[in-house]
């Protein structure tokens, strides 16, 4: 194999380094990509800025990223889906396809799923990957290649929608204003909720909330959940949302979507903080507040491509900066300083 494969490589903690690796051919029933755009995720700044997420350690050098897009460029046997100079979107995450959770079709609770970029797996910070053809959806002529990258957390919001049960009507609390709050209130919005709350301990982002469609924006000033949950009502006219959902992984922020939510409604956990959390079950247990786990997707990027190819859903706003891949370590300060919202890299040969 040809040694001309440009990648952003974490060698430990803080140790990120622009390496020229070998390109990957694609195996029987897998595509070639040429990778065009890859977003930095909130897991590539922890495994960056930690060396490691959860029970993901980096112990041997791995390529980051998870948040990409590409054009095919080699088809492996067997490949018809597909032809050479697809534009594409990339579902990172191949499960096994044969345990119980792939069969019943919750593949995302794969055990032996290969997830891009979780150790020891590499990621797609780099000018080619190779990965099975079906997990690669094709991107409409008017769709960029930007916008295909921010499929997966589009998908993210998505699929926390669908678990929750967004429908038309209803009133949605969603806590956290980063990237993937903001598209869960966009998502939110998309699938017909009639109000949509948004909370954060950033006025700067609430401001880009509001902009972006939020009706209501709420400045989480102290870590009181009941006077927070208080505010929520206040602010819906003396209403309480029947869905919530938790972006931010804060203790607090599940703390208040108990408080916040509707007797009978229910509160989707997205966000990932702390291993342990004291919540008050007793509060959704004796109003049957149902608390739904959300991880990653399932079966969510073709919705997500409806709603972005659709308008539904306008991701362009979100990108605040942009940086090639040589520049991946400007580009990793940019966004651990939090001075926007989404960083994007083009990593495509300058």
């Amino acid at each position: 194999m040809a040694v001309e494969n440009l990648s952003a490589v974490l060698h430990s903690k803080m140790d990120l380094r622009v390496e020229k690796w070998p390109i990957p051919e694609p195996k029987d029933g897998e595509v070639q990509v040429s990778i065009h755009s890859t977003g930095i995720c909130g897991s590539d700044l922890t495994l960056y800025s930690k060396g490691f997420i959860g029970d993901f350690v980096v112990r041997q050098p791995m390529i980051l990223g998870h948040e990409s897009s590409g054009i095919v460029s080699k088809l492996g046997e067997g490949v018809t889906n597909l032809k050479v100079g697809d534009r594409v979107a990339l579902e990172p995450g191949i499960p096994c396809r044969r345990c119980e959770f792939c069969k019943i079709g919750k593949y995302n609770l794969c055990p032996d799923m290969v997830f891009f970029s979780a150790p020891p797996h590499h990621g797609t910070l780099t000018q080619f990957t190779t990965l099975p053809s079906d997990f690669c959806f094709r991107l409409p002529d008017h769709v960029s290649m930007e916008e295909g990258a921010l499929l997966e957390p589009l998908s993210v919001a998505v699929y926390a929608c669908t678990r929750a049960g967004v429908t038309i009507g209803k009133r949605v609390l969603v806590a956290g204003a980063g990237p993937i709050g903001l598209l869960a209130m966009m998502s939110a919005k998309a699938y017909g909720a009639s109000e949509v709350v948004i909370t954060d301990i950033s006025q700067s982002r609430l401001d880009f909330a509001k902009k972006m469609g939020a009706d209501h924006i709420l400045l989480v000033d102290t870590k009181d959940a009941q006077e927070m949950a208080g505010r929520v009502k206040d602010t819906l006219g003396g209403r309480m949302p029947e869905i919530t959902i938790e972006c931010s992984g804060a203790e607090s922020a599940m703390q208040m979507a108990i408080y916040a939510t509707k007797s009978g409604g229910v509160v989707a956990l997205v966000g990932l903080g702390a291993p342990d959390a004291t919540l008050p079950i007793v509060d959704a247990a004796c109003r049957e507040v149902d608390i739904r786990a959300v991880f990653r997707y399932c079966n969510s990027y073709p919705s997500a491509l409806e709603l972005l190819s659709t308008g539904r859903v306008n991701v362009k706003p979100l990108i605040t900066h942009r940086f090639s891949l040589e520049q991946t370590l400007e580009a990793y300060d940019a966004a651990m300083g939090r001075s926007g919202i989404k960083v994007m890299i083009n990593c495509t040969r300058q």
